[in-house]
């Protein structure tokens, strides 16, 4: 039975009985706790947890998992895995044992023609928990397994919780024996080799308690409402059914494997060696197909940083198998054409999974060999000197400039006896990140010691943010800094940094710059504001300049931002969260902001995306943006739980940290974003916006820049009147201006393919009279001479060639000519077989004549360049030529 049907079987059969039939999630967790989806019931968790209600008292689903704690075991063992489907029925306070007990019963053991797997119920093993009198009651009693085959176990293997206090329970799973081939007898208990687990029903009836690990914790209570959580892994289940000894072998993996057999020519089974390979190949190809399908890309951080180690270990291991060309193109096609017939958005998603993933491979095929190169060197030196560990900054070397994940490095030193120096790995990397951000932090301290702010933050405590209401307000200066240096007073001229109790002005963060501003005190002093930051979480440090009078500690003010720079702003952000929705509208989830700048009129929005994203989609997106901002949409911002702003759809970028209230900024039905910046009320105060472009600015990051409201209007106005003046100088109208200039470009470079031919003819006249006049040096013949400047380096060439083919063959002949193009000398020196044959070489010829003219060349033995930076040398450099040609001949 293949893979898709018993997915299509588990769906249906639970579906008849009542359950809704839930969609896998994707891969990417909707939980900033977790990296990937790692189990079937991490979608459910919030019924399970009280936190939302469920909308249906049964469930089932086929949920997509990827787990990675073992990534270096995967092919070393039939056992380890990272992708696999877990199918999951679920009752939340509908059914309670006997119900999940019966159903995962008749589903097993119900014949193949009547929708069941047919699996023989005497081969079936039951464990339970150790006091779970009730369940092993119903196994025994009600679906009559014999108690021989139920055994108990204690908490470690069947007692479920989530290891947080919260719900947990006994667990019951269902073994099958797959005979005495595969070890002693014994049940589950003594073998789990032989009785292989399919199912685990777990039954959700107590609260814990606090506590660690899978068994020290207190039991505080029975739960309100008992639930039903299964898990039968899916790949298990088709080992059994396709009667293959392990998962490798089912029909979703050894399609896999054969493809890379048929690339490499290692058979599965020949080697264990190749046998190793071939299952990383297997499991890693399949599992970047499917995380790429949900929207990963390849990183340094993060699930882009799991996607790009399992795809450069499989990619390595094909090489290992003995490839040579280019392999993840045929691979990722084989996956998507198996996975496609259970995920059909796979086929879909065909041209961008592709894309991502031959990038990858292209990207890591240009650093593999060199990388290789490096670590073998590194391994024979650190044998040289006795030692039996790489070095940390071999380790951060292979990383930082070959792409080398550290987990591949570990796995390719271990497989040479050597272990790596991991601290010496880690430290190097803190110190690039420190680096990186040195001079973002220069601009938050001002260079001050972080100290000064500290004692600010404890004195005055943090600093009051009244920004979102109000563009100006009387507060009290409780810090003050001159020079990067703690002061009670400054005066005017001085550069200051000041810290106020509370501040209408916005410090610089999440991609929004900074208010600007002034700040007047009572007594008349007044301090322009340029920049605020906050060096240390909480304290808003206004850096400007006393303008007028004396500022001092304790001092009341009246701060004002400029209100202008503010509004500007903020319809740069509103546009900013408009564009991150609209890309991920027509792109998907790889489209999540990576970046962002809001500034007067501008801003800018980096973005994942594997490729460029095409003129007509980019144009989509401004239309759809534009269409919201006709909507008149409200703009509103509510302060809640990160739970509840989970709930409501809230887009939070992974590896951000949040407290457990944060704001929420909703437009209208359209955006909706986790957000502490300051926006416009309605999408109307935008007026206009302008995406001017899209380009790279690094591996599978894009970025966007536009234009806001008048700043828009202003630049499509200064495009008007271009296009205006190009209406007049071809008489035409505006959607001709493409058709006509398109024209002109082609009759001009037409014209210039004229000017070419005539030109290069002209150089090529000379060859025979060149020919004529060659010199006789000792026997060779010898031409030498400047041609007209501004002959190219390809017509020189041509000329050289030229006229060493006029020469009899028999003859040894030197063909040295020099020409000057934008200011700089130029040189092509060719020979003949004769010549060479008395030790006459071009390329020796050349390096002679480039090093008079100042510079350098080389080339073959036939025919070589060579240029310099003076061609007043010219001269000397042909005779240098002549008289090597008399020192060989």
């Amino acid at each position: 039975m293949e893979s898709a049907e018993i997915r299509r079987r588990w769906l249906s059969f639970f579906e008849e009985r009542g359950h809704t039939v839930v969609p896998s999630a994707s891969l990417i967790a909707d939980d900033p706790t977790l990296l990937l989806v790692p189990a079937g019931m991490v979608p459910f968790k919030p019924y399970f947890l009280g936190e939302v209600k469920p909308p249906y008292p049964r469930a089932t689903s086929v949920q997509k998992c990827v787990r990675t704690p073992d990534i270096e075991e995967v092919g070393k063992t039939t056992r380890h895995g990272t992708f696999f489907q877990m199918c999951g029925n679920f009752s939340f306070g509908d059914y309670f044992k006997e119900g999940a007990i019966k159903l995962a019963w008749e589903l097993l053991t119900s014949p193949v023609a009547d929708g069941g797997y047919g699996l023989e119920p005497e081969k079936l093993w039951i464990t339970v928990y150790l006091d779970d009198d009730e369940a092993e009651r119903i196994w025994r009693e009600v679906v009559g397994v014999p108690a021989e085959r139920i055994q108990r176990l204690g908490k470690k293997d069947n007692f479920w919780s989530m290891g947080v206090p919260g719900p947990c329970g006994p667990c019951s799973e269902i073994n099958y024996d797959r005979g005495p081939e595969f070890g002693a007898e014994g049940g589950p208990a003594v073998n789990d080799e032989r009785y292989v687990e399919i199912w685990n029903l777990v039954f959700m009836q107590y609260e814990r308690g606090e506590g660690t690990g899978k068994e020290d914790f207190e039991i505080l209570g029975d739960l309100p409402s008992k639930n039903i959580d299964t898990g039968l892994g899916l790949e298990r289940l088709a080992m059994i059914l396709q009667g293959v000894r392990n998962m490798y072998e089912t029909d979703t993996l050894r399609v896999v494997m054969d493809k890379a057999t048929e690339l490499t020519g290692v058979r599965y089974g020949a080697t264990d060696a190749g046998d190793v390979s071939l299952r990383v190949v297997a499991d890693h190809l399949r599992t970047s197909v499917m995380l790429i399908g949900d929207g990963v890309t390849p990183g340094n951080e993060g699930r882009g940083y799991v996607l790009r180690r399992i795809m450069r270990r499989a990619i390595r291991n094909m090489r290992m198998l003995g490839a040579t060309e280019p392999v993840v193109g045929a691979l990722v096609d084989v996956v998507i054409k198996t996975m496609g017939q259970q995920y059909p958005e796979l086929e879909t998603d065909r041209k961008r999974i592709e894309t991502v993933a031959l990038a990858e491979e292209t990207r890591f095929l240009k650093t593999l060999n060199a990388g290789t190169n490096v670590l073998d060197g590194a391994v024979t030196d650190a044998r040289s000197a006795g030692s039996t560990v790489l070095s940390g900054d071999k380790a951060f070397l292979l990383h930082d400039t070959w792409g080398f994940p550290i987990d591949l490095t570990l796995e390719m030193a271990a497989e040479q006896g050597l272990s790596v120096d991991q601290d010496g790995f880690r430290r190097l990397m803190k110190e690039q990140r420190e680096r990186a951000k040195a001079d973002a932090k220069a601009k938050k301290t001002g260079h001050a010691d972080l100290s000064a702010y500290r004692e600010v933050a404890d004195t005055a405590g943090s600093t009051e943010f009244t920004g979102y209401g109000h563009t100006e307000g009387e507060s009290t200066i409780v810090g003050l800094l001159v020079d990067g240096v703690p002061s009670p007073a400054a005066s005017e001229g001085d550069e200051v940094e000041v810290v106020l109790d509370r501040t209408p002005f916005y410090a610089e963060g999440g991609g929004q710059l900074a208010d600007q501003g002034r700040i007047r005190l009572d007594t008349g002093a007044v301090i322009e504001i340029r920049d605020v930051q906050q060096p240390v979480p909480g304290v808003s440090v206004h850096k400007g300049s006393v303008q007028v009078g004396e500022v001092t500690v304790g001092a009341s003010a009246h701060a004002a931002i400029d209100v202008k720079r503010r509004r500007a702003i903020a319809r740069a952000h509103s546009a900013t969260h408009l564009t991150h929705q609209a890309l991920r509208d027509a792109l998907g989830p790889t489209a999540a902001q990576a970046g962002s700048e809001n500034s007067p009129g501008r801003f800018r929005f980096d973005f994942g995306s594997p490729s460029a994203v095409p003129g007509t989609v980019l144009s989509d997106v401004e239309q759809k943006i534009n269409e919201v901002l006709a909507r008149e949409l409200d703009v509103q911002a509510e302060v809640m739980s990160i739970d509840e702003a989970k709930k409501q759809g809230a887009i939070a970028e992974f590896g951000e940290k949040y407290g457990e209230r944060v704001r929420v900024v909703t437009i209208g039905d359209f955006s909706k974003e986790l957000c502490g910046g300051t926006h416009v009320h309605n999408t109307a105060q935008l007026g206009l916006v302008k995406l001017l472009g899209e380009s790279s600015i690094g591996s599978g990051v894009r970025r966007i820049e536009a234009l806001v409201g008048v700043d828009a209007y202003n630049f499509l106005a200064r495009e008007h009147t271009v296009v205006a003046q190009l209406q007049e100088l071809v008489k035409g109208r505006s959607e001709e201006l493409p058709e006509k200039i398109a024209a002109m470009l082609g009759k001009l470079k037409d014209a210039e393919k004229e000017i070419e031919k005539f030109r290069a003819e002209k150089v090529l006249q000379a060859a025979a009279g060149l020919a004529e006049s060659a010199k006789d040096i000792r026997g060779t013949a010898l031409v030498t001479g400047q041609v007209p400047d501004g002959t190219s380096a390809d017509d020189l060439r041509k000329l050289v060639l030229d006229v060493r083919g006029r020469i009899p063959g028999d003859r040894p002949a030197v063909v040295a000519l020099f020409t000057t193009a934008n200011g700089r000398p130029l040189t092509v020196i060719a020979t003949n077989e004769a010549a060479r044959e008395r030790g006459l070489k071009a390329g020796e010829l050349v390096r002679t004549a480039a090093k008079t003219l100042g510079g350098g060349g080389g080339g073959k033995p036939d025919v070589a360049q060579g240029g310099g930076q003076n061609p007043a040398a010219i001269g000397d450099a042909i005779d240098a030529v002549e008289r090597l040609v008399a020192d060989v001949s």
